[in-house]
This record gives structure tokens, sequence and C-alpha cells, in this order.
């Protein structure tokens, strides 16, 4: 399949096919730097109205910072963080995990990284997600560690 039509897909409605895609173009971002040219379409992504595609664009994102040779992360961070203060807790939590492939490659973005986390504030959320988000930030700091 080619980028561009992978690319739509993961911002289909038919959330199985959209979701398949994500773990397609996430395997695809693993192995090369193929999307790499996309960085900065995945952190656009993350002003969507629709959470499935914030998520989704902020998880392709992270990915690509093991190839970020030119530093799109960098210029792009501190917007796409917003999803950090997301009204869905489970975007919040898979930002947080997804934060954990940007920490191995991009040192100079963990003091960003370690306000952004710090700050959420996990009571605006359920109670049965408060812990769960604040174990994830704990997780996430420990990387940086």
């Amino acid at each position: 399949m080619d980028q561009d039509l992978l690319l739509s897909l993961l911002q289909s409605k038919d959330t199985k096919q959209a979701y398949g895609t994500l773990l397609e173009l996430e395997r695809i971002s693993g192995a090369s730097d193929e999307l790499y040219p996309y960085t900065a379409h995945f952190a656009d992504m993350v002003n969507s109205d629709r959470y499935a595609v914030r998520v989704r664009g902020f998880r392709l994102f992270c990915k690509q910072a093991r190839w970020d040779t030119e530093h799109v992360l960098d210029r792009h961070m501190a917007d796409a963080l917003v999803i950090l203060n997301d009204e869905k807790p489970t975007a919040v939590r898979q930002a947080l995990a997804a934060l954990g492939d940007v920490v191995p490659y991009k040192m100079e973005l963990w003091d960003m990284i370690r306000e952004r986390a710090r700050d959420i504030d996990c009571s605006r959320y359920p109670d049965t997600m408060q812990g769960l988000i604040a174990g994830d930030i704990q997780t996430l700091l420990d990387l940086m560690e």
C-alpha cells in the first residue's frame, strides 16, 4: 500500500481500519525513516477535533524521533505536547507512553517533556484513571534519569 493511502486511512472513521493502519505505520517507523518526511504532518494531527486522530498523530510523531536529523521534533514538540492536557485520559496515557520513543533519542527535549508531564493535573480525570496517569508520568520521568 502506498504511503499517501495509508496516511488517509489513518484518519478514517472506521476505527478498526484506522487502528490497523496506525500499527502498520508504527511498524514502518520502527524499521526505517520512510515516514520521517511526514513528521510535521503527524504533529499537526494533534490539533484534530477527533480524539483518535490526535492520538494516532502523536504516536507517529514520537516514532520519528530516532530518524530526526533535521530537528523537526524539536520545532514541533512544544505544540504537540498540548495532548498531555487532553480531555480524554486515554489520550494522555497513550501520549505519555509514546514519549518513551522520544526519550532515548532526544535528550535536548527532556526538560520540556519533564515540565509538561509534571504539569498534568490528574485530578481532572475520573478517580479510576488518576493513579494510572500518575504511574505513567512516573514511568516516563524514570526513563529520563
